[in-house]
């Protein structure tokens, strides 16, 4: 284990209570760490530094010494160091700490400073809360209430600015509650590259636009959505469709590539109404995809599978895994397993068990590939291809296209094919191939697999279930069940269990039953239980799989990956 280095630390005072920071923390933040809030609205933790909204000003002082002999001034009422306070109030965003910084957040300077710029930023502000699709998340609705007078002395006549304008494909502008905070604005030049956005006209008229001949079109542009302080801009697909403070939040991770991001998943009675990112440093930041944000939508897909069939007939559940099991007994040595890297590491662990037994021919997994963006987009479109790795599912990576496979059927060393998820037939897999063998498939949706198969178990989506992913960085991560699946989708655990428990391995079909199993049997995961990994993931030693050829983009990534460590509480 590398032991991170010790940043150099600086002491600072904050409203009495003095505090060690590393040096050059910003005084926000610095503040944080002793739970003091310094309201703000253009400051943003991942974003340079602007200083334009002024709601963070505060009270800040420096030990005084004498300018000739550089000796302490000491105060003799206190018998202290005597405080040089400047006289007017500072940013809080644009100071970092420094030794012996005083602050004062609560002064009556400061709470003076605060409500005249609470009063500055509502002279134009709709007083629409109640319709405004920010409320229940707005800081200036939260700031106003904390940090304004409670009381309006503005009579005179409103500006009124342009409403519902469409900024680009997924982004709704209602300019007249803008702040002119300039976040999306820095988001878009400094994060995704696109300076696609600015402010036009002057002082209350000031506007927020695309520039000319150009739209907020990129693959982040629900970013600047996140981020807006206020309800200027809006997504266009959840606008007006459901208040936050009805919606249950999830943990979840993004599975349109290996980069692994943070999200949260809101949901209601079942029904899931958007993803939003979720921090974590080390993987995403702040920030998320837009791409990433639609894949609940497959969930209610009118292709989705929800009855178990043998041979085009429904059946039950246990009826079907049995007729499975014996299709599978009867070929033991002949059968292919077709894993998933869109499987969890629980998933592929029972996968194995059951290629185990079962003495496959062949097992792998099917590659997806593509063009990473070196942000939040890797090379590797498959969410857990490493997980298969550590739990020794596949020894190498995988190939887009099931040749070998096929080659097998058609020499006749394979009969059986089982499939956990994945279309044979989008991997390489002629309709000739598909007819010389018996196919049990295990998925969401219909596809040409699921239609040529003898035996259809439909599962869960990855919002439906619980479970974990290892990212590229080898940062094995956990995310949790939003809303239940369909009636006739049962959990792929169950399932793998049934299968594994009835080709003679033993087997589990409970997340802590199945990671005391993984703890056994998989070393490197050996230290680990579900229940205690943390929020923002552990990283595995990635040593052993140095030598694997992983595409370019792969390893890419928006945040560089640490240093590999194993360690968890069991």
């Amino acid at each position: 284990m590398i032991a991170p280095a010790k940043p150099d630390l600086v002491t600072v005072n904050i409203d009495g209570k003095e505090i060690a920071v590393p040096k050059g923390t910003n005084v926000i933040e610095a503040a944080r760490l002793v739970n003091v809030d310094v309201p703000h609205y253009c400051y943003h933790p991942k974003l340079t530094i602007v200083g334009n909204c002024r709601m963070c000003l505060i009270e800040m002082g420096m030990p005084a010494v004498d300018p000739a002999t550089k000796a302490p001034i000491m105060d003799p009422a206190t018998g202290k160091q005597k405080i040089n306070w400047i006289p007017r109030p500072q940013i809080g965003c644009g100071t970092n700490v420094s030794p012996g910084l005083h602050v004062k957040t609560t002064s009556p300077m400061v709470k003076d400073a605060r409500e005249g710029v609470m009063e500055f930023l509502l002279i134009n502000h709709p007083l629409d809360c109640p319709i405004c699709d920010q409320a229940g998340e707005c800081k200036l609705q939260e700031q106003a209430t904390g940090y304004g007078r409670g009381y309006s002395r503005f009579i005179e006549q409103k500006n009124v600015k342009p409403k519902r304008t469409q900024l680009g494909p997924r982004v709704t502008l209602d300019d007249e509650r803008c702040i002119l905070c300039s976040r999306c604005i820095r988001f878009s030049k400094e994060i995704v590259k696109d300076d696609v956005l600015g402010f036009a006209d002057r002082g209350s008229y000031s506007t927020l636009t695309c520039y000319p001949g150009k739209k907020l079109e990129n693959n982040y542009s629900l970013n600047t959505v996140d981020i807006c302080p206020v309800g200027a801009l809006t997504s266009t697909d959840f606008r007006f469709k459901m208040r936050v403070w009805f919606l249950k939040q999830t943990n979840a991770i993004d599975t349109e590539s290996s980069v692994g991001a943070n999200t949260v998943v809101w949901s209601r009675e079942g029904v899931i109404y958007r993803i939003t990112p979720r921090r974590n440093d080390d993987v995403n930041d702040t920030w998320l995809s837009d791409s990433a944000r639609v894949l609940y939508k497959s969930v209610k897909a009118a292709d989705r599978l929800t009855a178990i069939k043998i041979n085009g007939s429904d059946s039950g559940l246990d009826i079907a895994v049995n007729a499975a099991a014996e299709l599978c007994k009867a070929n033991v040595g002949t059968i292919a397993i077709v894993g998933s890297g869109r499987s969890t590491v629980e998933e592929q662990f029972l996968t194995k068990k059951i290629a185990t037994a079962l003495n496959a021919a062949s097992t792998q997994l099917v590659s997806r590939v593509g063009q990473g963006d070196k942000l939040l987009i890797s090379g590797d479109r498959n969410p857990n291809v490493r997980g298969a790795l550590v739990t020794g599912l596949i020894t190498a990576l995988p190939s887009a296209e099931l040749t070998a496979l096929g080659a097998q059927i058609d020499a006749g060393k394979v009969k059986v094919v089982v499939s956990i998820g994945e279309d044979l037939a989008a991997a390489g897999l002629t309709a000739a191939q598909l007819a010389k063998v018996s196919v049990v498939y295990l998925g969401t949706h219909f596809n040409a697999t699921s239609a040529a198969a003898q035996v259809v178990l439909p599962t869960l989506s990855v919002f439906e279930k619980n479970g974990t992913f290892v990212n590229q960085q080898f940062r094995i991560q956990k995310f949790a069940k939003a809303v239940p699946g369909p009636q006739g989708a049962t959990d792929d655990l169950i399932v793998l269990a049934k299968l594994a428990t009835a080709a003679g391995a033993t087997a589990a079909s409970d997340l802590g039953s199945v990671w005391k199993l993984i703890a056994a049997e998989v070393p490197a995961l050996a230290t680990m239980t579900y229940a205690n990994l943390p929020e923002t993931g552990l990283l595995l030693d990635a040593t052993p799989f140095a030598a694997l050829p992983f595409a370019e983009g792969e390893t890419l990534h928006y945040k560089p990956a640490q240093p590999a460590v194993a360690a968890a509480t069991a």
